[in-house]
C-alpha cells in the first residue's frame, strides 16, 4: 500500500556532500516517525537520523555535526543531507516510514522499507 523510494546515492570523495531523499506514496494518511538506517558489507543496519512527526530529531553520535535529516510533510518526502562524507560513510542507505493508511486506524502504524541507494566515499 506504501512505497518508498530513495534517491540521490552516488561515488564521491571525502570531505565532499550528497544530499539522499526517500518519497512515499500509497495509501497515507499520516506519516508519524521516520528515519535513515545504513549497512555496510559485513556489518549489521545500523540507524543514521530519525525524525518524528513532530519535529523531535535523533542522531548517531558517527554522524553528529555532519548530516542534517529533514522532512516535507506536504511532498511526504524525507531527506538526509551529508556533509564532511568519510569513508566509512560508505553503505547502503535505507529509509524507514511509521505509516498510519487512515483515520479509522490513526492508532495502530505500520512500518515501510524503500529499498535503499549506495552511498560510496572513496578517493
Amino acid at each position: 500500500q506504501v512505497q518508498l523510494v530513495e534517491s540521490g546515492g552516488g561515488l564521491v570523495q571525502p570531505g565532499e556532500s550528497l544530499r539522499l531523499s526517500c518519497a512515499a506514496s500509497g495509501r497515507i494518511f499520516r506519516i508519524n516517525a521516520m528515519g535513515w538506517y545504513r549497512q555496510a558489507p559485513g556489518k549489521d543496519r545500523e540507524l543514521v537520523a530519525s525524525i518524528t512527526g513532530g519535529g523531535r530529531i535523533n542522531y548517531a553520535d558517527s554522524v553528529k555535526g555532519r548530516f542534517t535529516i529533514s522532512r516535507d510533510n506536504v511532498k511526504n518526502t524525507l531527506y538526509l543531507q551529508m556533509n564532511s562524507l568519510k569513508p566509512e560513510d560508505t553503505a547502503v542507505y535505507y529509509c524507514n516510514a511509521k505509516v498510519n493508511s487512515d483515520y479509522a486506524s490513526r492508532f495502530d502504524e505500520y512500518g515501510y522499507w524503500g529499498q535503499g541507494t549506495q552511498v560510496t566515499v572513496s578517493s
